[in-house]
């Protein structure tokens, strides 16, 4: 009988590792003011730049539709309700609810389905499928944006002087290299930096079409829903063509839900209805007034909105907005890559923990190459911001639809809601995403292939590290052998002890170290001290410290071999010494100094192979992941003057 030593897990008890309450809350002791701003520098940028680009897109976007008054109240009214619809009321008022112990984005969603579900498997693995779609054209999206915002804001220039048109994609691109240049300083300090400029940003954009308001109250009537339905009604197909692009609108909300782990849900409930919400709907009503009186701004309806002699401050400002637009959906991929290789999804990645307070604020080195890479592309293979925009919002609309389907699972599995529920959200919220997605479908030839491209590409990636790491470690797993019978056996062979401490960082809790299995069988040694660490990943963002030791002396406490399980959440450190640290002296048989411990890790390395289930395309696929796989040394935190590494061959 092994003699088992722990704190039993609860909810509430997790939560109070958190720096959040379990609705988003910051606990007593954290600024709430510079929550709210962080909240306003990483979280909105993408959706608040929108107004710079969305008018003229819809506007644009098919040769029926005019500059009249029906069309502009028309095409405003149905800007600002898919802002009221899916924004305000889909995701800022029901689906931030939806956290994983603080932590959003749809795999945190996802894990809260499949924690409920147990035993249900096909279910659970539908669930987890939809997840990696969304996840997979959140990526998509992740590298689209940053492109098409700087973009945007650079063309600007044009409004200026056109003889600068040549200067718009050699400023994009340095600033774009700043931008992905800074991430490794953390969303924290970046949100503290970029905060006070968007602040600046939306009450600007707030100041720019109060005026036009103010001097044609009669595009208020735009705030009633009346004038996008009529418009829908009398001109069906100009109205379907245009809401391909008024998705544009509410590109960003995916991302808030993605950033939720970075600041809680009230910060971004205040922010968004005190400042977000009333500056979009200002200087969208402003530039629909000024479309009314002056067609010709179509060329440029956001910069004609500004006196000629504050245009070129307009546009610093607009650059340094749409930078930061794009901090929330490259810091929202940075959570979500971090959850996918928690889940197995992706291969072990190098991350970078770059706040004490907040455990999803992080940085992930390889990640951010490769979107400054993708995003490098696109800028040089589309050099303009129209151009991009036609492929753009398939991807934000197809993770719209996937969030929202997830959520309807969660809200009848997990929170028990009833069906008239259900419906009411599905009819409310998903009738008119399922419009805006199939809107952005027909772009597919003229653009909208690339983020569907990009999602395919990442989705193949996912199941295929999935697959194969199901198939290897399963020959893993027989190569290693149950651990009981092993420590059993160790007591009827001539083992010889010698001194010292041996830590074996393991996946497997129920197998034997392949390095431990090796050093009995060839060397017939063992160190006086062997400590088994195995660190478990729980489906949760954080499990309190003084619950996450586990010591099982499996079976006999005088052999000095202890196993240890680590209990971590998807945004806590898998640091093996801290977890060594952690739990000497908890147990009889770890009295010893963990700074003397060695740590011996167990190398599986994967060579080439027929095996079955597994095309060739997926097995060379999976082989050149696992070569891209992080180091464990760094991933573990080990001290490299102390670690040893033994190994094994696999075929795949």
């Amino acid at each position: 009988m092994s003699n088992t030593r722990g704190v039993p897990l609860t909810t509430e008890a997790i939560s109070q590792i958190s720096p959040l309450t379990p609705d988003g809350r910051p606990r007593r002791g954290l600024a709430a003011p510079a929550l709210l701003l962080g909240v306003i520098g990483v979280v909105f940028g993408d959706i608040g730049t929108s107004p710079l680009y969305t008018l003229r897109a819809v506007f644009t976007a098919h040769d029926g539709i005019m500059l009249d008054e029906v069309d502009v109240l028309g095409a405003v009214s149905m800007v600002i309700w898919c802002l009221i619809i899916i924004v305000t009321v889909g995701y800022v008022g029901i689906i931030t609810r939806a956290d994983n112990q603080g932590e959003g984005g749809i795999f945190a969603l996802a894990a809260l389905i499949s924690g409920r579900l147990g035993a249900k498997a096909k279910l659970s693995a539908v669930t987890l499928t939809l997840a990696v779609i969304g996840a997979a054209l959140f990526i998509g999206d992740s590298v689209i944006t940053p492109a098409i915002s700087v973009m945007s804001a650079t063309e600007g220039l044009n409004a200026l002087n056109g003889d600068l048109s040549a200067w718009v994609l050699p400023i994009a691109i340095c600033v774009l290299t700043l931008l992905f240049l800074v991430q490794s300083r953390g969303t924290s300090r970046i949100g503290r930096a970029f905060g006070p400029i968007m602040a600046l940003w939306f009450c600007s954009i707030a100041a720019l079409g109060a005026p036009g308001v103010i001097a044609d109250p009669a595009i208020l009537r735009a705030l009633s829903p009346t004038y996008a339905l009529d418009f829908a009604i009398e001109r069906p197909v100009v109205a379907f063509v245009a809401l391909g692009a008024v998705v544009l609108a509410v590109t960003g909300a995916e991302a808030l839900y993605a950033d939720l782990g970075h600041f809680g849900r009230r910060p971004i409930v205040i922010a968004w209805l005190s400042l977000i919400l009333p500056a979009l709907v200002l200087v969208y009503l402003g530039q629909g007034a000024l479309l009314l009186r002056d067609p010709a701004a179509i060329e440029s309806p956001f910069f004609s909105l500004a006196p000629a002699q504050l245009r070129l401050p307009l546009v610093v400002l607009a650059t340094l907005a749409t930078v930061i637009a794009s901090q929330a959906v490259i810091s929202g991929a940075f959570s979500v890559v971090r959850q996918a290789v928690r889940l197995s999804l992706l291969p072990r990645l190098r991350v970078v923990q770059t706040s004490r307070e907040h455990g999803g604020q992080v940085y992930l080195p390889i990640v951010n190459a490769l979107l400054f890479t993708g995003v490098l592309v696109l800028v040089l293979a589309f050099r303009s911001s129209d151009r991009l925009a036609s492929a753009y919002g398939l991807a934000v609309t197809g993770t719209l639809l996937l969030e929202l389907t997830l959520f309807l699972v969660y809200a009848r599995t997990v929170r028990g809601w009833r069906w008239w529920r259900i419906v009411a959200m599905a009819v409310g919220v998903g009738v008119l995403e399922v419009l805006l997605f199939a809107g952005n479908v027909v772009k597919i030839p003229s653009g909208g292939w690339l983020p569907a491209a990009i999602a395919a590409a990442l989705v193949a990636v996912m199941l295929t590290w999935q697959r194969g790491a199901r198939v290897v470690f399963g020959q893993r797993r027989r190569m290693e052998g149950p651990i009981e019978p092993f420590v059993e056996r160790l007591h009827e062979r001539d083992i010889r002890r010698v001194p010292g401490v041996a830590v074996y960082p393991h996946g497997d809790p129920q197998t034997v170290p392949l390095a431990l299995r090796s050093a009995v069988q060839f060397s017939h040694t063992l160190h006086e001290h062997v400590v088994i660490i195995t660190m478990k990943n729980l489906r949760v963002p954080h499990v309190p410290i003084e619950q996450r030791v586990v010591i099982d002396s499996l079976g006999r406490e005088d052999d000095g071999i202890v196993q240890v399980i680590y209990r971590l959440g998807f945004n806590d450190s898998q640091n093996v010494p801290a977890a060594l640290r952690l739990a000497v002296g908890r147990s009889p048989e770890l009295h010893l100094d963990p700074e003397q411990a060695i740590y011996v890790l167990s190398v599986f390395r994967i060579e080439p192979g027929a095996s079955s289930g597994m095309s060739r395309w997926r097995r060379g696929l999976f082989r050149w992941l696992e070569r891209l796989s992080a180091n464990r040394t760094q991933v573990f935190h080990l001290p490299p003057e102390r670690t040893v590494v033994m190994g094994a061959e696999a075929v795949l």
